[in-house]
């Protein structure tokens, strides 16, 4: 997607162009096995740039709280939570808090769905026809172009009466065919194969296809294929009428409208400054019924296991050599910068992982095999008031100072 509008669930592209703006740079196993965490007996070098840095961007752009965390074996580890987690007590983010992690879900459930590829239930190229016969031009759309974002397939966040439906009853159960209806009134962003639109829509009919293959609610199939086999004890798929968030866990908070903080355009200039200058306290925003994400960004965890996901996830954990392979090998470009979108994962700055967003929180999580590097940002905010991505507005300078690069 090449324009801030739509929920940062569905606007990844767009978090990595601001990724260029804010840095002023061109940019960007075994199961069961605990994080890998570089011993350091001392704050790391780069830390003392880096802090106060991202300390001033959060004055800046009025982010409450922040959970920064950066392990570079030979450079140290860094774990720092700045700000508060709660407005009214101004008591500080626990760095062992659950948060909402948005969209890195679609790891998740791409994950899942090459699992099944491999036992051969299904297969990458077949048409989605084939399990949801009601998807129009189906017949023409693979299981594959849901998975790297090339179906074309309206995102159902981008409908108008999606957001006001929302704010309006934050505890709604949505019924995922409810939020697939909702986005097949949509005529497609453009034919299968012939574009990269990041859409919510494709990952809610991948939701739908687990289900329908395994005969077990997703629920059930992530605790069992993902977050036991590595131990990743404090991650939770909810069930559809679930409002619980694990305890303890900061407050989420948002400026303004839902529709405001994720489909209005992103300020700049003057009227950017001047929105962050006059922004008042944002409002509480924690409680909610996540089935409005479902399997496009309804996963809670927390960092110890945001450690071990990140790692499992860009080295292949779960999955054989050739399926992680086959997972990297197609990615789609997505800007001039040389950043690519692949199955259900992403590269930026030469890293893999995934960004998220979700009422209250944003969230990015970062690794790069080659240097075993983890870089995790967790922000209790929606968006900034000037309507940019928290978590990319504090990842943005650490990898420009800790994994810049000659971009094409």
């Amino acid at each position: 997607m090449g324009t801030k509008k739509g929920h940062p669930r569905s606007r990844f592209l767009a978090v990595l162009s601001l990724c260029v703006c804010l840095t002023g740079v061109a940019r960007s196993s075994t199961a069961g096995a605990t994080a890998q965490v570089t011993p350091t007996t001392a704050v790391p070098p780069f830390a003392a740039k880096l802090q106060p840095l991202l300390q001033s961007r959060m004055r800046q752009y009025r982010i409450p709280g922040a959970i920064v965390y950066v392990d570079i074996p030979g450079q140290g580890t860094w774990l720092k939570s700045m700000g508060t987690g709660d407005l009214s007590t101004k008591a500080p983010l626990d760095p062992k808090g659950y948060v909402r992690i948005g969209s890195i879900t679609k790891t998740i459930v791409a994950t899942v769905v090459l699992q099944l590829v491999e036992e051969g239930k299904l297969h990458l190229d077949d048409p989605l026809s084939k399990y949801q016969p009601e998807v129009p031009n189906g017949a023409h759309m693979t299981i594959r172009q849901l998975l790297n974002m090339s179906s074309g397939i309206f995102s159902y966040p981008d409908d108008s009466a999606f957001w006001p439906a929302t704010d309006a009853n934050p505890n709604r159960v949505w019924n995922p065919k409810e939020l697939v209806a909702m986005a097949l009134k949509h005529p497609p962003y453009f034919p299968p194969g012939q574009g990269f639109h990041y859409s919510d829509t494709n990952y809610i009919l991948l939701g739908l296809l687990i289900e329908q293959i395994t005969h077990q609610p997703v629920e059930a199939v992530f605790r069992q294929r993902v977050f036991t086999p590595l131990g990743m004890h404090e991650t939770v798929m909810p069930a559809l009428t679930s409002t619980a968030f694990p305890t303890p866990h900061p407050h989420g908070y948002q400026y303004g409208s839902s529709n405001q903080a994720f489909n209005e355009p992103r300020l700049t200039g003057e009227a950017a400054a001047h929105a962050n200058a006059s922004a008042g306290t944002p409002r509480d925003v924690t409680a909610l019924n996540p089935s409005e994400a479902w399997t496009a960004g309804a996963v809670l965890s927390t960092l110890h296991d945001l450690k071990i996901w990140a790692r499992a996830l860009a080295t292949g954990t779960l999955l054989t050599a050739q399926m992680q392979h086959e997972r990297l090998s197609g990615m789609v470009p997505i800007n001039p910068q040389g950043d690519s979108y692949g199955l259900g994962i992403a590269q930026i700055y030469g890293l893999l992982g995934h960004n998220g967003a979700i009422q209250g929180f944003s969230t990015f999580m970062l690794y790069q095999p080659k240097r075993q590097a983890t870089v995790i940002v967790l922000v209790n905010l929606t968006a900034t008031p000037d309507r940019n991505d928290p978590s990319t507005v504090l990842i943005a300078p650490i990898l420009k100072q800790l994994f810049a690069k000659p971009r094409r």
